[in-house]
């Protein structure tokens, strides 16, 4: 079964086309190391909650956006070695992060259940 990488990350006011530039070029480094599927999603309805929402999880500030975004990988070996890799690519040594990654927030995550047929197997 699939592994997927999921993420939140809080975006400056003015800066999504500079995010969805550094996006696609990390998307590419990604998919060269064994990633299946790299989805950035822009907030289009994200609700204040009562006790914890997406904006208090990463601190935004006034005026940032919120982008929800994942990775998918073949399997948790997958995703190691990738990331093993990634961490000396250049595409991800950019000085010019349109973010503050210390309010990024970020984990692995094993599927319990999903539609995608190819991914349907034993969720052990």
């Amino acid at each position: 079964m699939a592994y997927v990488d999921g993420f939140v990350i809080p975006v400056p006011p003015g800066k999504k086309e500079a995010y969805r530039a550094m996006a696609a070029r990390v998307a590419d480094a990604f998919l060269e190391l064994g990633a299946l599927e790299i989805m950035e999603a822009w907030e289009d309805d994200v609700p204040a909650g009562r006790v914890t929402d997406f904006r208090r999880a990463v601190k935004a500030q006034e005026g940032e956006s919120i982008v929800f975004s994942w990775v998918v990988w073949p399997s948790r070996e997958a995703r190691d070695a990738g990331n093993t890799k990634l961490m000396n690519d250049p595409r991800l040594k950019s000085d010019d992060v349109p973010f503050n990654p210390q309010r990024m927030i970020h984990g692995g995550f094993r599927p319990i259940f999903t539609t995608r047929e190819s991914d349907r197997g034993d969720p052990a």
